[in-house]
């Protein structure tokens, strides 16, 4: 598979990131595949290619780290992955194991290298943004972790644009290490990063990792859909008249390309020469070969344009908006 600069860093990752949300235990989310059924597919993300692996600490709570890790460590060295993980979120109800403040980051950090098995991370991510630390705080304590050598770089995941810019100028400002990282949701029924989010990142030379190409599954058709069908956020946030619009176009040049749909919406993401490395996952072995063949689909400029038309602004819907619930007890979730 190609490897591709990860921003203007000096790091090269696959072109395709494997997100491992789906693996760990299905006691979390019922979507999610447990050790045994996670397995051969992190095995055979090796054999595709793949080597760039994105983590939580929160997926499965703890468990999706320590599956990846341990799979993919017991296969080859260290240094040929890319290892990325985040911490924010609530790992268990004491109010100090969770967010962005010191005493949590620097606990996150060292619980995810013994479940990962690994003595440091490529990439450490704050998960979202943190209303209630001192952005100094949040950013003096990632500088250090990075000068400890626990991490080799900082991203930072879903947050609006003019916060991850603050956290960034507050960095340099400090002589701190800053962001090279931004993770944000992107596929062609959602594209309201292309605001702010997008060009403020190319801008800076910032790789741009993108998560739910296939729009929780609804993109891929009905062989995709086990998470769409059980996913309280989608069910909220997609699938107006215009969103079947889309998909019904998806469908046809699916058709006419003898490709499958997803093919066609990972390939449309692959499209945009600012996203560095699409996260892409999957709940079999054929729908995990499907999406890398998306890499050597080729949508005509007629097609793109056709995709990219339909498209109409929507509200915001992230990570930052309000959830009626602690996302540790269920709350609607980000697919990512």
């Amino acid at each position: 598979m190609e490897t591709v600069s990860f921003g203007k860093t000096g790091l090269k990752v696959s072109k395709l990131c494997f997100g491992t949300m789906g693996v760990g235990s299905s006691q979390w989310k019922p979507w999610v595949l447990d050790e045994a059924d996670s397995q051969p597919l992190l095995e055979k993300c090796l054999d595709l290619g793949i080597t760039f692996f994105d983590m939580a600490d929160w997926y499965s709570i703890g468990e999706s780290e320590r599956i990846v890790g341990s799979t993919l460590l017991s296969m080859v060295p260290r240094d040929q992955l890319v290892f990325a993980t985040k911490a924010h979120y609530a790992m268990s109800d004491d109010p100090n194991d969770q967010g962005l403040s010191r005493k949590h980051l620097l606990s996150a950090i060292d619980a995810s290298l013994n479940r990962i098995g690994t003595d440091y991370v490529d990439i450490f991510m704050v998960h979202a943004w943190d209303p209630n630390t001192p952005v100094e705080e949040t950013m003096e304590t990632l500088n250090d972790i990075v000068r400890s050598g626990k991490a080799r770089y900082l991203g930072a995941s879903t947050m609006y644009a003019w916060q991850f810019a603050q956290m960034n100028h507050v960095a340099r400002e400090n002589g701190w290490t800053s962001f090279v990282n931004m993770q944000c949701q992107y596929n062609l029924l959602y594209r309201e990063e292309e605001r702010e989010m997008i060009p403020y990142c190319q801008n800076q030379g910032i790789a741009i990792t993108t998560f739910s190409p296939l729009a929780r599954g609804w993109l891929g058709g009905s062989k995709h859909k086990a998470r769409a069908d059980s996913d309280v956020y989608f069910n909220k946030n997609y699938g107006d008249a215009l969103d079947l619009k889309i998909i019904e176009l998806v469908e046809t040049i699916a058709s006419d390309q003898n490709a499958t749909m997803a093919e066609v919406a990972l390939a449309w993401v692959c499209s945009k020469q600012a996203i560095c490395s699409p996260l892409i996952s999957a709940a079999s072995l054929d729908q995990l070969e499907s999406n890398v063949n998306a890499l050597q689909l080729e949508l005509s400029p007629a097609e793109i344009a056709a995709l990219d038309e339909l498209y109409r602004p929507r509200d915001v819907v992230n990570d930052y908006v309000p959830l009626p619930l602690p996302r540790h007890l269920g709350g609607v979730l980000p697919d990512k």
